[in-house]
Protein backbone atom coordinates (compact mmCIF):
# COMPACT_ATOMS: atom_id res chain seq x y z
CA UNK A 1 0.00 0.00 0.00
CA UNK A 2 1.15 3.27 -0.80
CA UNK A 3 2.47 5.02 2.44
CA UNK A 4 0.53 8.38 1.41
CA UNK A 5 -2.57 6.35 1.36
CA UNK A 6 -3.43 5.64 4.93
CA UNK A 7 -6.57 5.24 6.55
CA UNK A 8 -6.98 9.01 7.13
CA UNK A 9 -6.37 9.88 3.22
CA UNK A 10 -8.71 6.73 2.50
CA UNK A 11 -11.66 8.28 4.18
CA UNK A 12 -11.15 11.85 3.44
CA UNK A 13 -11.01 10.42 -0.66
CA UNK A 14 -14.06 8.22 -0.42
CA UNK A 15 -16.15 10.81 1.91
CA UNK A 16 -15.25 13.31 -0.93
CA UNK A 17 -15.62 10.82 -3.86
CA UNK A 18 -19.65 10.14 -2.70
CA UNK A 19 -19.68 14.02 -2.66
CA UNK A 20 -18.57 14.73 -5.92
CA UNK A 21 -20.02 11.39 -7.72
CA UNK A 22 -23.26 12.30 -6.54
CA UNK A 23 -26.18 10.73 -9.03
CA UNK A 24 -27.59 10.92 -12.42
CA UNK A 25 -27.06 14.12 -14.17
CA UNK A 26 -24.18 15.51 -11.77
CA UNK A 27 -22.26 12.12 -12.86
CA UNK A 28 -22.80 13.17 -16.51
CA UNK A 29 -21.87 16.74 -15.98
CA UNK A 30 -18.38 15.25 -14.24
CA UNK A 31 -18.10 12.72 -16.75
CA UNK A 32 -17.84 15.28 -19.68
CA UNK A 33 -15.94 17.65 -17.73
CA UNK A 34 -13.33 14.81 -17.09
CA UNK A 35 -13.03 13.94 -20.53
CA UNK A 36 -12.49 17.21 -21.98
CA UNK A 37 -9.58 17.40 -19.80
CA UNK A 38 -8.22 14.39 -20.33
CA UNK A 39 -8.22 14.58 -24.76
CA UNK A 40 -7.60 17.98 -24.47
CA UNK A 41 -4.01 16.78 -22.32
CA UNK A 42 -3.50 13.43 -24.98
CA UNK A 43 -5.84 13.97 -28.40
CA UNK A 44 -3.95 10.76 -29.82
CA UNK A 45 -5.85 8.88 -26.86
CA UNK A 46 -9.25 8.90 -28.74
CA UNK A 47 -8.35 6.75 -31.10
CA UNK A 48 -8.45 4.02 -27.69
CA UNK A 49 -11.71 4.84 -27.51
CA UNK A 50 -12.73 4.02 -31.19
CA UNK A 51 -14.83 1.08 -30.18
CA UNK A 52 -16.92 3.64 -27.50
CA UNK A 53 -16.96 6.64 -29.95
CA UNK A 54 -14.29 8.69 -28.29
CA UNK A 55 -14.63 11.25 -31.35
CA UNK A 56 -17.55 12.81 -29.70
CA UNK A 57 -17.38 12.46 -25.88
CA UNK A 58 -21.64 13.52 -26.16
CA UNK A 59 -22.66 10.60 -28.08
CA UNK A 60 -24.74 7.68 -26.03
CA UNK A 61 -21.72 5.09 -26.27
CA UNK A 62 -19.29 6.96 -24.97
CA UNK A 63 -21.47 8.40 -22.22
CA UNK A 64 -22.09 4.53 -21.42
CA UNK A 65 -18.37 4.13 -21.42
CA UNK A 66 -17.63 7.16 -18.83
CA UNK A 67 -20.17 6.26 -16.46
CA UNK A 68 -18.56 2.50 -16.63
CA UNK A 69 -15.75 4.19 -15.97
CA UNK A 70 -16.72 6.03 -13.28
CA UNK A 71 -18.36 3.47 -11.74
CA UNK A 72 -15.39 1.20 -11.80
CA UNK A 73 -13.41 4.05 -9.47
CA UNK A 74 -16.04 4.20 -7.75
CA UNK A 75 -16.06 1.01 -6.82
CA UNK A 76 -12.62 1.32 -6.37
CA UNK A 77 -12.56 3.95 -4.01
CA UNK A 78 -15.48 2.51 -2.08
CA UNK A 79 -12.87 -0.70 -1.06
CA UNK A 80 -9.65 1.46 -0.70
CA UNK A 81 -10.39 0.38 2.86
CA UNK A 82 -10.49 -3.62 2.13
CA UNK A 83 -7.32 -4.53 0.29
CA UNK A 84 -8.10 -7.73 -0.22
CA UNK A 85 -11.04 -7.64 -2.26
CA UNK A 86 -9.94 -4.13 -4.00
CA UNK A 87 -6.93 -6.15 -5.04
CA UNK A 88 -9.20 -9.10 -6.69
CA UNK A 89 -10.95 -6.14 -8.38
CA UNK A 90 -7.76 -4.29 -9.72
CA UNK A 91 -6.26 -7.65 -11.12
CA UNK A 92 -9.98 -7.90 -13.27
CA UNK A 93 -9.24 -3.95 -14.71
CA UNK A 94 -5.77 -5.31 -15.37
CA UNK A 95 -6.61 -7.73 -17.29
CA UNK A 96 -9.10 -5.63 -18.94
CA UNK A 97 -6.88 -2.54 -19.83
CA UNK A 98 -4.25 -4.75 -20.88
CA UNK A 99 -6.39 -6.37 -23.65
CA UNK A 100 -6.63 -2.64 -24.52
CA UNK A 101 -3.64 -1.48 -24.31
CA UNK A 102 -4.61 1.59 -22.04
CA UNK A 103 -0.88 2.08 -19.81
CA UNK A 104 0.22 3.79 -17.32
CA UNK A 105 0.56 7.09 -19.68
CA UNK A 106 -3.02 6.79 -19.68
CA UNK A 107 -3.72 6.64 -16.38
CA UNK A 108 -1.32 9.27 -15.25
CA UNK A 109 -3.26 11.78 -17.85
CA UNK A 110 -6.33 10.31 -16.43
CA UNK A 111 -4.96 11.36 -12.62
CA UNK A 112 -4.03 14.95 -13.65
CA UNK A 113 -7.89 15.39 -15.47
CA UNK A 114 -9.49 13.70 -12.74
CA UNK A 115 -7.03 16.19 -9.99
CA UNK A 116 -8.08 19.05 -12.55
CA UNK A 117 -11.93 18.66 -12.26
CA UNK A 118 -12.84 17.23 -8.92
CA UNK A 119 -12.35 21.04 -7.25
CA UNK A 120 -14.25 22.43 -9.75
CA UNK A 121 -17.45 19.53 -8.68
CA UNK A 122 -16.21 19.97 -4.90
CA UNK A 123 -15.84 23.25 -4.20
CA UNK A 124 -15.03 24.25 -0.26
CA UNK A 125 -15.44 20.04 0.15
CA UNK A 126 -11.89 19.44 -1.61
CA UNK A 127 -8.96 19.24 0.82
CA UNK A 128 -5.97 17.07 0.33
CA UNK A 129 -4.44 16.68 -3.48
CA UNK A 130 -2.06 14.50 -2.34
CA UNK A 131 -4.16 11.85 -0.56
CA UNK A 132 -6.02 11.49 -3.84
CA UNK A 133 -2.98 11.04 -5.65
CA UNK A 134 -1.70 8.49 -3.03
CA UNK A 135 -4.80 6.68 -3.15
CA UNK A 136 -5.29 7.28 -6.81
CA UNK A 137 -1.75 5.77 -7.22
CA UNK A 138 -2.94 2.56 -5.07
CA UNK A 139 -5.51 1.89 -8.06
CA UNK A 140 -3.25 2.94 -10.81
CA UNK A 141 -0.67 0.74 -9.54
CA UNK A 142 -3.32 -2.14 -9.51
CA UNK A 143 -4.36 -1.66 -12.75
CA UNK A 144 -1.13 -0.80 -14.47
CA UNK A 145 1.48 -2.64 -12.15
Amino acid sequence: ANAGCGTLQRLLVKKEWADVFGEGLSRERFGTKLWKAFFARSPESRALFDRVQGGDITSTAFSAHSLRVLSGLDRCIALLDDESTLNADLAHLNLQHAERGIGADQFDIFEESLLDVLPDFAGVNFHDTRAWRSCFDVIKIGIVG
